[in-house]
């Protein structure tokens, strides 16, 4: 028997947080029609993720909402650490970099995960996209041409390709029977909430706050920029593996009376309130057909070092673009390289992650953390034509940077949903007839030689990856028509 449909797209996302948004928001912006579905009856209402690390930045940059993240949020504060009603020593937790030409975001931005989506949503609607909410997804099935989805209310989505960003507990992932594998980082339970506190609270708003000695266990409290009152967001271990939680208001007002220097009058309301153990997994594969799996619902981070949200927002970045050229015609291995690129890079943070949990002493969290040094010079999509390249050459696979030669912004020459073929310096001309290109899909520049580039020719991909580098252009076409790029 054949189902009946009540929806056909081409692109079903399932699950409305910053991987959804950010894949929903791209897609539309290259006329692709998708629906994003979200099982609860808004969006997530809590800072959990509350960090945007540099090359984050970048990506929001390019999808035009930077301006708005950046109104929204702030610098990261000191850090302060407290000994009983005792303050103590005063430490930046994030090496702070001063912006360059080539790096414009060089540090972490602090704002509540809510207030990203939020972002994030209006600049899907901008662009002519919804989510549906109060949409559950109870099952699906999938054959050679697309995806059925089934949800509570018993309608249907029939999509050619279908996206889990439905989280860690993801319902999708669940029904392909693909495994998760990995660890408890740390069996120890922890609480995390969003607390507005009263003016008179003795706590200042210019301080991470952190009780790494409290006798039931750490906490820390962060303030978070915020137009409704004080509000901080409370982490809290349990030094007891055996303890649950307690996440009503009454519980968290009551730990830190006991913890810190507040006292429970001083909590004036808990906004959100959450408790996990933290864990390290990663699926065991990101595809399955016409499924594909982004975020946590692909990997799951203990949230030391800030780096689950931004992995799973350039999951989306890479992912979009290549769906997008897929359904225009592109090669269907195409998105065999989605799971190429970022199955290492997930593994890798996930690593990082991990270590800067289990550290006993404070880690200071340096370059590593801001994901400017991820790359793809591995991958199947990748070309490099030249030789005798210096060690720190900038190579195909690498991140491209910005920069203003010859008074172009190269961030504004590479934003859209286009290729950039990128001349840098005096670049003898192959004749290769490179003017047929179809400057919709592929913008050209020339600029002068720059010293983040050296000399030669560039194909950046549309996610600000250098795809492609030769001394001449001669061979380029070849890829472009490898990688399935329309007017190649």
């Amino acid at each position: 028997m054949v189902m009946a449909t009540d929806t056909d797209t081409e692109v079903l996302i399932v699950g409305a947080g910053p991987t959804g948004l950010v894949l929903a928001a791209d897609l539309a912006r290259r006329g692709v029609p998708a629906l994003l579905v979200e099982r609860a009856e808004g969006l997530f209402p809590g800072s959990r993720g509350k960090g945007l690390q540099p090359r984050t930045q970048e990506v929001l940059y390019d999808l035009g909402v930077l301006d708005a993240i950046h109104a929204a949020g702030t610098e990261y504060p000191t850090m302060r650490v407290w000994e009983g009603d005792e303050p103590g020593a005063e430490w930046d937790m994030m090496e702070r970099a001063e912006p360059t030409e080539q790096v414009p975001f060089a540090n972490g931005w602090l704002i509540p995960q809510a207030r990203t989506q939020e972002v994030l949503y209006a600049r899907l609607r901008e662009l002519g996209g919804e989510v549906r909410f109060g949409a559950g997804l109870t099952g699906l099935a999938q054959d050679a041409a697309g995806v059925t989805a089934t949800f509570e209310d018993g309608s249907t989505v029939r999509a050619r390709y279908l996206v889990a960003a439905d989280g860690g507990r993801s319902t999708v992932r669940r029904e392909l029977g693909i495994g998760m594998t990995g660890e408890t980082v740390d069996p120890k339970p922890m609480l995390v909430a969003d607390v507005r506190i009263t003016d008179d609270a003795p706590l200042p708003d210019t301080h991470w706050h952190v009780w790494p000695k409290a006798e039931e266990g750490m906490v820390a409290f962060c303030p978070l920029p915020s137009d409704t009152g004080r509000v901080f967001q409370l982490a809290a271990q349990y030094a007891d593996e055996s303890a649950t939680p307690d996440t009503s208001p009454a519980g968290v007002a009551e730990l830190l009376a006991a913890r810190t220097v507040l006292r429970e009058e001083h909590v004036a309301e808990v906004l959100w309130a959450s408790d996990f153990r933290a864990r390290a997994a990663m699926a065991d594969r990101f595809r399955d057909g016409r499924v594909l799996l982004a975020g946590d619902a692909a990997h799951i981070h203990s949230p030391a070092g800030g780096q689950g949200l931004n992995t799973s927002v350039q999951d989306a970045y890479n992912l979009a673009w290549k769906l997008a050229a897929v359904l225009a015609g592109a090669p269907e291995s195409l998105l065999d390289t989605y799971e190429e690129e970022r199955m290492p890079v997930a593994a890798g943070i996930l690593g990082i992650s991990t270590r800067i949990h289990r550290s006993e002493t404070p880690v200071k969290r340096g370059g590593e953390l801001r994901q400017l040094g991820i790359g793809y010079r591995e991958s199947a999509l990748t070309g490099e034509t030249r030789t005798d390249l210096a060690e720190d050459a900038l190579r195909a696979g690498d991140r491209a940077p910005d920069g203003h030669p010859g008074g172009i912004r190269l961030f504004d020459a590479f934003r859209g949903p286009h290729w950039t073929l990128l001349t840098v310096g005096a670049v003898a001309s192959p004749g290769t007839g490179l003017l047929s290109l179809d400057e919709t899909a592929i913008r050209t520049v020339t600029v002068p030689a720059y010293e983040a580039y050296g000399t030669g020719v560039f194909l950046v991909r549309p996610d600000g990856y250098v795809g492609w580098a030769g001394d001449t252009a001669e061979g380029v076409e070849k890829y472009l028509a490898r990688a399935g790029v329309v007017g190649a």
